[in-house]
């Protein structure tokens, strides 16, 4: 959460009560929510809740060959792909319809090993012959811009069409730093052990997979060389992750011509035609320092290079469709950064690619089999009863003017709230998808998606669009639009289900809710007004209070251990942090107007606010390779499972009073040092 996660939950239970209709003639079954026998209660709840409600499952669900983390939310993306291929092999066998030509083709090319074996890396080649004729700078440049709109590769910085962050009526051009392939600058920087394994397998990586294209080994080393020490001089000039969530640090808008001015080898203005956006006067840049230093690595390194550079851009992007050579090449690199010990099956690989790039098709597909169109109306009311608590919750807070809850109330009550799926779905009769050329109909895909972004260009805002598929099992907060959005994937237990009581589904897709509503006003979302605009809506006395707040939980986090001597980053992590606090407190507060909570009866044993509590912690439950948890502390916005699940709840009374935790208990946190928000 921007989205609820990138990471970790529960398994899927398919019943006639679920969101989710089951699969052919599967006789349904009733859920057991809470579930004893995934518990350790040998645990004290108060000395590691996260254990206490899931010790025994995660001691009997290790990590699969094929993942790197496997939980409440990898279980229901590996029922979703399951659906997708379900949908997907149909299609294939049905692709004179026209309704599944597209998507039934894409996926046959993607499974058809024997062609895509046969051509090796054929398909590149006129790319890489392109990048052979350069001869300056500027075919350099043009080359750059050639890439990124036909879809071989997105070299040197980042570029987009989206809303003016601080004028989200109109579109403007974004520029924003790039060109590295490792997944984050701290790999190419940071000497310690770890880091410089990874960076000498990259180099070894870069050597193989030119060598793959021909190269004998001395040749290969070279252009391995030259990667290396472009994307580390790339690097270097870029901000960390932490600095790139100042969303006014990032806003630098400049005029073409003025940023034309600090870069002299780059004329925007070409630039941007050749990226077939005509007619912009101005460019929002995230790290103008970062281009400033690309201007001078353009005249500074050897032209030869760059073309090295230019082909290693092309070869990566296209590597995952090419034969099983270079497939498996990816993959020892893959391995060595997170762990993964098999690889992804081909049928789940092809199935998310399609997903990505035709997920609207795929996605109109899935929600008419296995969606319930009832728990969309369930999960409107759920919302409006979460947003009608959290306005209340923000009357009473005793750190916050009137005017500034005035403030916040508006922007709160202006929420468009998404759920399911979207009102119109996208027309993909322009792409053409051939049967059998899987990189060719990704590429057609891709330069789809470019040119329906640049479409926009000079376009009343469209606010109708999504940032998610329908079979995502995820949700997000946008804040130029003001909305939450929960696809049609979330909607399923451990998050929701009808069957369930409230105690389940309000510490499960509630505690979700109240986590994207909390990220309007997070530390980055409380930066945006109602509007959508970037502009500071807080008396400057409220803010230092909700600084002085949000660095408590900083530190909170800054204290939790992940692997070895490595620490959770309470900064990059900050916002997702604020939102789950926000998000359970409100959940339960709105939970506790319910019949369920107000009779207090036991349910297996447990009362209804324990039963809220842990569920909480069972969507959360997942085990992770180490070396993924490793790459998501330097990547990831979002805690680990155990300190989503356990930073949150020290500092809610009802949690104490529920499993009466007392002094002396690890977890415990004295009373006047509890964080309370919203």
């Amino acid at each position: 959460m921007n989205s609820i996660v990138k990471t970790m939950a529960v398994g899927l239970v398919a019943t006639a009560t679920l969101a989710f209709a089951p699969p052919g003639d599967k006789k349904p079954k009733q859920p057991k929510y809470i579930d004893p026998a995934n518990m350790d209660q040998s645990v004290k709840p108060g000395d590691n809740f996260y254990l206490y409600a899931n010790g025994t499952w995660l001691k009997n669900n290790p990590v699969p060959g094929a993942k790197t983390r496997w939980g409440s939310f990898d279980m229901l993306r590996e029922e979703s792909s399951k659906r997708m291929q379900a949908l997907l092999e149909t299609a294939a066998k049905q692709s004179s319809n026209p309704k599944m030509q597209k998507i039934g083709d894409f996926y046959s090319s993607g499974m058809d090993t024997v062609t895509i074996e046969r051509l090796g890396y054929d398909p590149i080649k006129p790319d890489l012959q392109r990048i052979d004729a350069i001869t300056d700078v500027n075919g350099l440049l043009n080359e750059i811009a050639y890439m990124r709109t036909q879809a071989t590769g997105s070299p040197l910085f980042g570029f987009f069409l989206s809303q003016d962050r601080k004028n989200v009526t109109v579109y403007i051009p974004q520029l924003s730093q790039g060109g590295t392939s490792l997944p984050s600058r701290d790999y190419y920087l940071n000497n310690d052990s770890r880091s410089t394994s990874i960076r000498n397998t990259y180099s070894q990586h870069l050597a193989k997979m030119f060598g793959l294209m021909g190269e004998d080994a001395t040749t290969a080393k070279r252009h391995s060389d030259a990667v290396m020490r472009i994307e580390t001089a790339l690097a270097k000039a870029q901000m960390s992750r932490t600095e790139m969530r100042d969303p006014y640090k990032t806003y630098n808008k400049f005029s073409v011509k003025d940023f034309t001015a600090t870069t002299p080898a780059i004329n925007w203005t070409t630039m941007l035609n050749n990226l077939k956006l005509t007619g912009a006067d101005s460019v929002v840049v995230n790290n103008p320092a970062f281009f400033k230093s690309v201007d001078l690595l353009l005249t500074a390194v050897p032209l030869e290079d760059w073309k090295t550079y230019l082909k290693w851009n092309v070869l990566s992007s296209a590597a995952p469709y090419l034969s099983s050579a270079f497939v498996k090449q990816n993959f020892e690199l893959t391995q060595v950064l997170t762990g993964q010990k098999e690889m992804t099956p081909r049928w789940q690989f092809v199935s998310g690619i399609i997903d990505n790039q035709l997920g609207d098709q795929l996605g109109q597909l899935y929600v008419e089999k296995y969606f319930k169109p009832e728990a969309k109306q369930r999960m409107q009311a759920l919302v409006n009863n979460l947003q009608e608590t959290f306005a209340g919750r923000i009357q009473r807070l005793d750190w916050m003017s009137d005017e500034t809850k005035r403030q916040a109330l508006e922007k709160l009550n202006t929420f468009t709230k998404k759920i399911a799926y979207p009102d119109q779905w996208k027309d993909y009769s322009a792409i053409a998808i051939n049967h059998n050329d899987f990189l060719g109909n990704t590429k057609r895909a891709s330069q789809w998606a470019y040119n329906d972004m640049i479409s926009r260009w000079g376009q009343p805002i469209d606010k109708n669009r999504w940032g998610m598929t329908p079979p995502t099992i995820n949700a997000y907060y946008n804040a130029s639009n003001n909305e939450i959005v929960f696809p049609a994937g979330i909607l399923q237990f451990p998050f929701f289900d009808f069957g369930a009581d409230d105690a389940v589904n309000y510490g499960g897709i509630g505690a979700v809710i109240g986590h994207e509503m909390t990220h309007g006003f997070d530390d980055n979302g409380s930066q945006y007004a109602a509007d959508g605009n970037l502009k500071n809506w807080w008396a400057k006395a409220d803010a230092d209070k909700f600084k002085t707040r949000a660095n408590e939980v900083v530190e909170q986090y800054n204290g939790f251990t992940v692997l070895d001597t490595i620490h959770v980053n309470g900064k990059l992590t900050l916002g997702e942090n604020l939102a789950d606090l926000g998000g359970l407190s409100i959940a339960y507060e709105a939970f506790t107007k319910t019949k369920q909570f107000k009779e207090g009866k036991k349910i297996d044993g447990f009362t209804p606010a324990q039963r809220f509590f842990l569920n909480w912690a069972q969507v959360w439950r997942s085990n992770a390779l180490p070396e993924t948890q490793a790459q998501l502390i330097l990547t990831d916005s979002h805690s680990p499972g155990m300190h989503r699940a356990n930073g949150p709840i020290v500092n809610m009374d009802a949690w104490y009073e529920a499993f009466d935790v007392k002094p002396g208990d690890k977890m415990y946190k004295a009373k006047e040092k509890r964080t309370h928000i919203w």
